[in-house]
């Protein structure tokens, strides 16, 4: 179980919910970060007294280290600041909240430290997952993954360490806002239509990766990484109610689920405690009040992105990390109106096809096939 947690992303969603879990389980936070929200991260600060605080804006660091001069915490910036809180002796397990590829180093650097990984930042398994399991099994980290749909999977896969008897991964999609939606309907969404999330209150980017289910592609590559499956074993349903948050089926076709309350607050505390288990402030999942539960398939026709995910994961190397990049700058172009909803799917396609793919990359190979992502899918 976990003692001393430095936090990256401490101001975003999951980041938050964290730190409500880490209060009720009185764990110390060593270390808290933020890209550049001063005022909340100040706030955050005050309460839970961290040694180190770290703003990844430079200008946004300088504010907060005058707004902090009566503490004992210490201020720094940019990607070393993130280095410096990851590798802090009196840490024990970080966890990577943060958006997009500025988790990759820091997940790294604290594997190498023989750290613990409670992993939200799904952009690193889908770019850099061979290398950073590589280095987990090096020097002795241990990677517990916080999103909903992978926690469910690791639960239900501590019932067999025998990967051979896995016979499907079965990811679980509510299918966003736009559902059931054709084509020529999902031309006109606005950006406000794609941040109503049926289930989920999460960040802006993550929301819009639900609407066009990039997200579910996103952790159809997580799941290729983290618990070395081929891609032909994992499966997607459309699960409306978000319920059953993954299930895992055997050879002998027993399927185990992992149920609960939509409710982030479990995932994040189960990477805490693993391997225990105690009282948390997630909802409790009342069965007799639940609404019945459905199944559908995908529409990867309507929701390409999708498809192009396990098009990237198909051809393996850098593809997942063009994947990504892409997706990156075209989510970022619509929440800021600068193109239409279907555009991302464009964009991201068009990368693909632009940028060269190099099998078994480096991780200079993987940020350079990032940045020509980025520019490609400008």
């Amino acid at each position: 179980m976990s003692k001393s947690i430095s936090l990256l992303g401490s101001t975003g969603s999951i980041g938050r919910q964290a730190l409500e879990v880490s209060e009720v389980l009185g764990l110390r936070l060593a270390a808290l970060t933020a890209n550049r929200s001063v005022e909340l991260l100040e706030e955050q600060c005050r309460k839970f007294h961290p040694a180190l605080a770290v703003c990844m804006d430079g200008s946004a660091a300088g504010t907060l280290k005058i707004k902090l001069a009566d503490t004992g915490t210490k201020v720094l910036s940019g990607m070393e600041g993130l280095l410096e809180a990851v590798m802090m002796e009196e840490t024990d397990t970080v966890l990577t909240a943060v958006m997009g590829m500025v988790g990759l180093r820091p997940t790294l650097a604290a594997l190498k430290q023989g750290k613990r990984v409670a992993l939200a930042n799904k952009e690193t398994m889908v770019c850099a997952g061979e290398l950073v399991m590589a280095a987990a099994k090096q020097y002795g980290g241990e990677i517990i993954p916080v999103d909903s749909e992978h926690s469910a999977l690791f639960q239900c896969l501590r019932c067999s360490e025998d990967r051979g008897e896995v016979k499907r991964l079965i990811l679980t999609a509510s299918g966003g806002p736009f559902f059931g939606k054709t084509r020529e309907e999902l031309e006109e969404v606005t950006v406000s239509d794609a941040l109503k999330h049926p289930n989920w209150s999460m960040g802006a980017k993550i929301t819009v990766d639900s609407a066009t289910m990039m997200n579910k592609g996103l952790e159809v590559i997580e799941a290729m990484r983290l618990y070395e499956m081929p891609l032909e074993k994992i499966s997607v349903v459309i699960h409306r109610e978000s319920i059953i948050h993954s299930l895992v089926e055997y050879c002998d076709n027993a399927i185990l689920a992992q149920l609960g309350a939509p409710d982030m607050r479990l995932p994040i505390q189960y990477a805490l405690t693993y391997p225990a288990r105690t009282h948390g402030p997630a909802r409790e999942l009342d069965l007799l009040q639940c609404p019945a539960l459905t199944f559908l398939p995908p529409d990867e026709e309507n929701f390409p992105c999708l498809a192009l995910a396990k098009r990237a994961a198909q051809t393996g190397g850098t593809a997942t990390a063009i994947l990504n990049g892409a997706n990156e700058v075209a989510v970022a172009n619509f929440l800021a109106g600068k193109i239409g909803f279907m555009d991302i799917s464009r964009r991201v396609e068009k990368a693909l096809s632009a940028v060269p793919v190099v099998q078994d990359p480096t991780l200079e190979d993987i940020l350079s096939a990032d940045a020509a992502a980025r520019q490609a899918a400008i």
